[in-house]
Order: C-alpha cells, then structure tokens, then sequence
C-alpha cells in the first residue's frame, strides 16, 4: 500500500494561477514492510502479497532491482572500498552515528549494514581483502544472531539506477527539452518555455552531479528505456507469469482501478500545458485498465455484491454463492423507520439498548462534517464515540477499530468506510442515516456491504433511518431477506443454534513500535508483554542514540508502567552495556 503518512503531489492550478509543490512524509514501517515483500518476491516461491491499488503505480523494474543487489559471500575477494561503493550506488547511506535502517557505519574492518527490509543487520568482517565472517546481528546491541555464508543487499529504494545508465540518457531528455520549447514559443508561450527550461535543466544537473533529483520520477521512460506510452514496471511485474490474483471486494477495487489513470492524466496535463515538466511525464503514471487486465492472469473475484464487470468476466458455473455460515449466524434483521421530527431521539434510545448489553454500534452518514458533529454531540451527552473518515490515516484506523472491539467506547460513526473488510463480532447495531438518498453511498451494493457489518453477532440488526423507501432500499431488503430465508432454513435443517463470532483482539507488534504513547497498556496480554517490552526497549534505547530524548523518555515511562502498573513514580533506567561489538 502506499507508504505516505502524508502525500501532496504536484499540481498547478491555472485559475488563481498557483503551483503546488510535491510534499510527502514516508512512513518507515511500511516502506520496510515494502521492500521485504518485493525481496521475498525474488528470493522465493511461496508468497502471498496483500496489497491496495497502489500495486498498479510504477514501482522500477525488477530485473534492476535485482541485478543491482549486492551478493557478498564469505571469502569473497573484496576491498573495504568497494562494499562501500557498491552500498552508496544502491543507495545505502553511510552514518557512523546514528545507525538506522537504510544507512551502513564502518570501523577498522567490520562493516554494518542494516537492510531496509529487516528488523536485523548485516555484519561484515574483512581479513585483509578477503571476507572473513559474515553475521546477522541485532542493529541495536551489537549481538551476534546467527552467522551466514552468504548475504544478498537489495537496493535501498525500489527506484534505482546505476549513474552511468543515468548519464547515458541525459541527452535525449535535453533532446525532448528543446523540441518542447520550440513548440511552446511557436505558440507564443515564453514565459512556459522559459519555466521549463529552467526547471528541466535544474533537474538534469542535480541527477549529473549526485545522480538524484526531487521529481526525478517524472523522467522514469528514459531511465527505463521505455517508449512513449509503454507502461512502467509495478508490483504485478514482480510476479511469476503462472501467479493467482485475488481481487477482494471486486465491485469497488475494480472501478477504483479503473479510475486512477484518468485522474493522474488530468493532473499532469496541466503540469505539461504551463512549462512544469516535460511530456515523457505522461509516462510515469499508473496502469490504464486494459494494461492491468493484461496482468491479471488466472483471477477469483470475491465479492458480496458483484459488480457488472466481475460477472461478464466469469463462466456461470464458476461462480459459488457462500450464503452459509460455519457458525449458523444469518444476516441480520432490517428494519426501516421513516423518519420522525428528530431521529437522533430513537437513535440514541437503541444505542442505550445496545450498550447494555456490552454490544457496539456502528452510524453511517453521508458527509465527513455529519460523522464528526455527530460523534461529538454522542460524546457531549455521555455515549462513548469515535468518528473515522477518510482523512485517518492508514495505521490510525486500525487503532480506532482494536478500541471498539476492546469497549474503549461504544459508538463509531464513519461514512463509506464503514462498509467493506471490517470483521467486528462485537457490532450488533449498524444505523444508516439518510437511507433513501439515492447515489454511491446509498445504492443496493453499499446498502447490502453496511448490512453485512452486523452479520457477525447473533443479535445483528440495521436500521434504516429514511423519508421513504427508496429502490436502493427495496432491493437490498429483497436480497437480504432471500439470504435469512436460505440460511434460517439450513439451521433448521442441521440443527444448528447460532452463535457470535469469537475473534481475539490482537494489539500488531508494528503499532507497539509506532503508536506506543497511544496504547491501552491495561489490555496487553500476560503472555504477550514480554515481547512488547523488548520492542520498546528497542525503540528507547534508539531513540536515545538518534538523540530524540524526548522520545526516549515517554518510552522509558511507558515501559516502567507495564512492568509497575500499581505504581507511577518516574522510574531510573540504568544503562545497558555495550556489547564487545
């Protein structure tokens, strides 16, 4: 998925005649997470790979990635110099200070490396010209993990280039620069021409000088050796031919897919129009669909609601209804209430139902704006409530979702959001509001997808909340009641009481290093906190070294809390010792 905590791109606005620059902020985790998958994908058979739409932007090519890792082997003939050499060519970068991950230090004749993929580090050990030992070790103490006889260094980044195939290229773009400049004063566009101009050449003699430049993607069709219109290398390519492809909830990934190339166009167009960025930036862009349908190979389309597409493109023998549930529950009961004076009134009384009985609800709205007042109001007259939107990040959500389910509060409020991938046993009352406003929000598939969020209790219900029942309405109580009637009738048949779904709640090691100011030290598990507790010290004693010292000091206190949760005393942490290494 895309690694951004924080993402602008490019873009010129020609109305109030403003350009706004690219702006990004990577979220280390998930770019580690990233590269350890495309390593895995070159290294072995037995992969699985969850990925967003983001599996259909460029990403570089495999066959340069791989052929620019680093294969060091113990005794190999090979100077101090030119590991190092090879380290910063792929993009590692030396720190003797602050070893973190993407970056190697060096001392006398043991290298350190700590791949961009690992939660290890990679210890190098020179007699002489010649590799002595090989080891994994522990980036932060020092200690040895197990020794190797071989290593394999993947590139630092996804995108990456020897500098001599950068400078090969470099005159054809100069080429395509002065060709673009004579068509823009041809149409008596200098003040473009003179933009470009200067922008490109700024560029070109940054990635000449340091062989990188900040918007250097946007000249990826040379660097690639692509032509014009040619798709650029992503994730699929990473991939055997003889690979499976699941598309989960197919009726929205499809569109979705289908969507982004237009917008990523619309966006460039204006970028090229006004003298921002040459036309090869056309080719740094995502797959258009039919490029994406070329790689999709042998595909299950899993779906509660498929889509039109989903359905042309499969034999009618090959699609399989699932409609039973291992656990006999059914799909829940719906009932419609046209709307009164003031909804929020009966609303509030079936939370207060729900909550008694120490089950959550989940309200669906139809604006960000709605979601959060409402949330707010819930919170002001004492019902415990979230809101999640689009603007949450990623990791942020699933923060959100872990503290519904352990009863941090009792009502989440969201938009479109709340419909597909959300497995929540503890909801067993699902609110619609506006249910009759017809449009993508309120349609019988997202109608039928926010139903199914109340499937996993034994006590589901959904209300819709409308002035009248619309056809979207209609359809999706027709189909859910042909489910109930099939599944009402299998429980009968077999015998079957039953029963909600029990899921346990797992608090992700990745977020414990992340977000570790934000957890529920109370609903850690004992078996569990002995393995949170090195990560933090991990994390604290790196924060320590990188001099963040504020940062240290929260983790310190955190950590004395789970081993003295009676007692809240700041504590004294005495320092560790340096390992021999």
């Amino acid at each position: 998925m895309s690694f951004y905590d924080y993402y602008q791109p490019e873009a010129y606005l020609p109305t109030p005649d403003r350009y706004i620059e690219k702006d990004f902020s990577i979220n280390e985790e998930i770019d580690k997470m990233r590269a350890s998958t495309t390593r895995s994908l070159l290294q072995r058979d037995d992969v699985i790979v969850v990925a967003s739409v983001s599996c259909i932007y460029g990403l570089g090519r495999p066959e340069d990635y791989k052929s620019l890792s680093l294969h060091i082997s113990r005794g190999m003939n090979l100077t101090k110099n030119e590991i190092l050499s090879g380290l910063i060519d792929i993009l590692y970068e030396r720190n003797d200070t602050a070893f973190t991950r993407g970056k190697i230090r060096s001392k006398g004749d043991i290298i350190d490396i700590w791949p961009v993929y690992e939660d290890s580090a990679v210890r190098i050990e020179l007699f002489g010209d010649e590799i002595d030992k090989i080891a994994e070790i522990n980036p932060i103490t020092g200690q040895t993990l197990t020794e190797l006889d071989r290593v394999y260094i993947f590139p630092a980044k996804h995108y990456v280039r020897p500098k001599e195939d950068l400078l090969r290229v470099l005159p054809e773009i100069r080429k395509e620069l002065n060709e673009r400049i004579e068509e823009l004063l041809n149409e008596n566009k200098q003040i473009e021409a003179h933009r470009l101009r200067q922008r490109t050449n700024y560029d070109l003699e940054l990635i000449e000088e340091i062989g990188h430049a900040p918007g250097m993607e946007n000249y990826s069709r040379y660097f690639d050796n692509r032509t014009e219109g040619e798709p650029p290398g992503t994730l699929f390519d990473f991939f055997p031919k003889n690979y499976l492809l699941i598309i989960d909830e197919s009726h929205m990934t499809i569109p979705q897919i289908a969507g982004m190339r237009e917008g990523d166009y619309s966006r460039k167009k204006n970028l090229i129009d006004y003298g921002f960025r040459l036309p090869s930036a056309f080719d740094h862009r995502p797959l258009t669909f039919d490029e994406f349908e070329k790689r999709m190979g042998q595909t299950i389309f899993v779906s509660a609601t498929p889509g039109p597409y989903d359905l042309d493109k499969t034999n009618k023998e090959d699609i399989i209804e699932q409609i039973i549930r291992p656990t006999g529950l059914v799909d829940p009961e719906i009932i419609v209430k046209i709307k009164t004076i003031n909804p929020i009134d009966d609303l509030i009384a079936e939370i207060k139902k729900t909550v008694t009985r120490g089950e959550r609800t989940l309200i669906t709205t139809l604006t960000k704006r709605m979601a959060e007042n409402l949330a707010d109001y819930f919170d002001e007259i004492g019902i415990r409530a979230r809101y999640l939107h689009s603007e949450i990040k990623t990791l942020e959500r699933t923060d959100i979702l872990a503290s519904l389910r352990q009863g941090d509060f009792d009502v989440l409020v969201g938009i479109n959001l709340l419909r597909e991938g959300l497995d929540l046993p503890e909801v067993s009352l699902v609110a619609i509001l506006d249910a009759d406003k017809q449009g993508f929000l309120r349609n019988e598939r997202s109608l039928i997808q926010t139903i199914g969020r109340a499937a996993r209790n034994v006590n589901g219900r959904v209300i819709f909340y409308a002035d009248t029942i619309s056809d979207s309405m209609n359809d999706a109580i027709r189909e859910t009641k042909r489910r109930r009637r099939k599944q009402i009738q299998y429980n009968e048949k077999m015998d079957i009481e039953p029963k909600t779904i029990i899921k346990k709640i797992h608090t992700p090691l990745s977020e414990m290093k992340t977000n570790f100011t934000k957890i529920q030290t109370e609903k850690i598990s004992a078996e569990d906190l002995p393995k949170y507790l090195d990560a933090l010290r991990e994390e604290m004693y790196l924060a320590a070294k990188n001099f963040e010292f504020e940062k240290a000091a929260e983790i310190r206190d955190l950590i004395y809390t789970l081993e003295n949760p009676k007692v809240m005393k700041s504590p004294k942490i005495v320092p560790r010792k340096e390992s021999s290494g």
